[in-house]
């Protein structure tokens, strides 16, 4: 049951970030502004800039399911500077993602999980996907959004739910 409910919304909201960053290309190549501005960029002075909100959200995705299913997760140096390096770990944590299916997810919704940063404390299965990796990932790629808007890209609620499974 994890899985179906935290891969599929992983990979999906991974992918919408990705044509976010697109965006964030074309509009730097029309008003003719290196892309480094909008990568490096943030809200807020104390805030992280652009690349390292979706480094972070690469990093949620990955070792969220790594913890759950006790599978070892890619590793990456956090050294990104460049749209097409971005877009590279993006596509990685995304193709990491669908090495895995409903099997290994067994027995993840009582698993215990902890992080460095819990203090020895740990969260089941499930509420780490409700309570730590969604809202995380959200957190994470709606700054990135926020950070594009607030520079000018033309995206919108639908860019940011990207493709609905809508029924006839």
């Amino acid at each position: 049951m994890l899985y179906d409910i935290l891969v599929p919304q992983l990979t999906k909201n991974l992918r919408n970030l990705s044509a976010i960053l697109d965006k964030g290309a074309q509009l730097a190549e029309t008003k003719k502004f290196e892309v480094d501005v909008l990568l490096n960029a943030r809200l807020a002075p104390d805030q992280f800039n652009l690349i390292r909100q979706v480094q972070i959200a690469c990093d949620t995705a990955k070792l969220g399911v790594s913890r759950l299913t006790g599978k070892p997760a890619p590793s990456h140096e956090d050294n990104e500077k460049t749209l097409s390096e971005v877009k590279s770990r993006i596509d990685q944590t995304i193709s990491y993602l669908n090495q895995f299916s409903t099997k290994d997810f067994e027995g993840a919704e009582t698993r215990q999980v902890t992080t460095p940063r819990w203090d020895g404390k740990y969260l089941l299965g499930t509420d780490y996907v409700h309570h730590h990796i969604l809202p995380n990932l959200y957190f994470h790629i709606t700054t990135a959004y926020s950070i594009l808007r607030h520079n000018g890209v033309d995206v919108g609620k639908k860019d940011f739910l990207g493709e609905m499974p809508f029924k006839k």
